[in-house]
């Protein structure tokens, strides 16, 4: 299951999801069913809140990663999100937790 929480941005357009649950099977169809829907309702996905987020698989961590590439920014808690965010954006926080990513691979 996946909760999908829309909350307003700091620009008048701007749109924060907050996803808490699993990102797998057909609720990443439903995350990017809600992206879709975006432009129509003249919105664009600023942040993605990846912090309550429990598992991605490989159909998640593409879509995520394309929604990136449109400017969406991903921000991630736990360790295993983190590691997600970092390998689709090329980016490592310098910290000890993303260390760790490397023992979870």
């Amino acid at each position: 299951m996946l909760k999908i929480t829309e909350q307003r941005g700091p620009e008048q357009d701007s749109v924060s999801l907050v996803l808490e649950g699993r990102l797998t099977g057909p609720w990443v169809e439903e995350l990017n069913a809600v992206c879709r829907q975006m432009p129509v309702r003249r919105q664009r996905c600023a942040v993605i809140d990846l912090s309550g987020v429990t598992f991605i698989d490989a159909d998640g961590k593409a879509l995520l990663a394309r929604l990136w590439r449109q400017g969406a920014n991903l921000q991630a808690s736990g360790c295993l999100t983190r590691c997600v965010v970092e390998e689709i954006t090329g980016v490592s926080k310098l910290d000890s937790s993303s260390k760790d990513c490397d023992k979870l691979a």
